[in-house]
């Protein structure tokens, strides 16, 4: 199956004194506990701003972790409260990343059409780049339908050349070579996944000669909240670190509130019936935006869906423990409107 991440990032206008044009932070491991996995990234742009952000695998086990609130923890490390702790927050923003490399990657032709870039998959998850593959697989799609309109071919056919080039190509090769990362860190943690990472990555490039994979969902390594004890995460001080409803008035997020939800449940009972007690109802933790919420109603406990909130990063379709919620798509021109991010 593919397997994701959450990606959650700000952008800072930070002190002319700290800003340092063209520097690259990389982290791993911390905020996270040892069963969560996931790196945290600093990129210093221009005119004095810097983007800063946690990047979570969606394969954690613990439901009462929130990678928001791991986020806002993270800012407080001296590497990155040293650079915005005279700074001003721009924005915010959330969103999944598709992060299963070659070994998710899905049949990318079917009739009359092609998966490209972030909606195949082809992100390099070891360099946390994707750009230029998904260049790479635009490139190639569009040479393809060249070649097919050229040769005037019925409407509604398979391209399947695309795929044959796509194996041929850089890309291929790239993504062959990254494809142990994702599976390594999930098997056998952050410490033991790592090393093993550096040794493949760096004394052998990514050519040994076996594949390794994982095979579950990332919602099936869920477990019930009696494994664990509840997280208790800093409140935010309003200057490095801040709550949910600032962050998502910060991404410029909008829908008309006559629309209809476009958060939908499979089974309603659901969340009170079976999340709740299970898991402690994580969409309370996962979602990045507070769309999700449990207040007490005149029959007890509710889930609330606050969808106007939503910032369109779709955690909750892949991390339900029941894969109950279904994101489709909202009314055109609704949610966030990032700017510069």
């Amino acid at each position: 199956p593919q397997h994701y991440a959450i990606g959650i990032k700000e952008l800072w206008e930070v002190d002319p004194a700290v800003h340092e044009p063209g520097v690259v932070v990389h982290g791993s491991g911390w905020p996270l506990d040892s069963d969560a996995s996931g790196g945290c990234f600093m990129y210093h742009g221009e005119d004095n701003q810097v983007v800063v952000g946690l990047i979570v695998d969606l394969n954690y086990s613990n439901p009462y972790l929130s990678p928001f609130d791991e986020f806002q923890r993270m800012k407080h490390h001296p590497q990155f409260a040293r650079v915005l702790s005279q700074g001003k927050r721009i924005s915010y923003g959330a969103r999944a990343i598709a992060k299963g490399g070659l070994n998710a990657l899905p049949e990318m032709a079917f009739p009359g059409g092609l998966l490209i870039g972030c909606d195949a998959g082809t992100l390099n998850f070891a360099k946390i780049k994707g750009t230029h593959t998904a260049m790479k697989s635009g490139m190639l799609a569009a040479e393809n339908v060249a070649k097919a309109l050229s040769a005037e071919q019925e409407p509604g056919q398979t391209l399947t050349d695309y795929t044959e080039s796509f194996k041929q190509s850089w890309l291929q090769q790239e993504l062959h070579a990254s494809r142990n990362f994702g599976p390594a860190l999930h098997k056998f943690g952050t410490l033991l996944g790592g090393a093993y990472n550096w040794l493949e990555q760096n004394l052998f490039k990514g050519h040994v000669p076996w594949t390794l994979h994982d095979r579950t969902p990332d919602y099936a390594q869920l477990k019930p909240a009696s494994e664990y004890p509840a997280k208790d995460y800093p409140k935010p001080d309003g200057k490095l670190s801040f709550d949910k409803s600032s962050s998502v008035y910060m991404s410029n997020t909008n829908h008309e509130e006559d629309q209809p939800v476009h958060l939908r449940l499979k089974d309603p009972a659901i969340p009170i019936t079976v999340n709740l007690p299970r898991y402690d109802e994580p969409a309370q933790r996962y979602c990045p935006a507070g769309v999700y919420e449990i207040v007490e109603g005149n029959n007890g406990p509710e889930l609330q869906i606050n969808a106007q909130n939503c910032v369109h990063c779709k955690t909750c379709d892949i991390k339900d423990p029941s894969q109950n919620i279904c994101w489709v798509v909202p009314e055109g021109a609704g949610g966030p409107n990032y700017p510069n991010m």
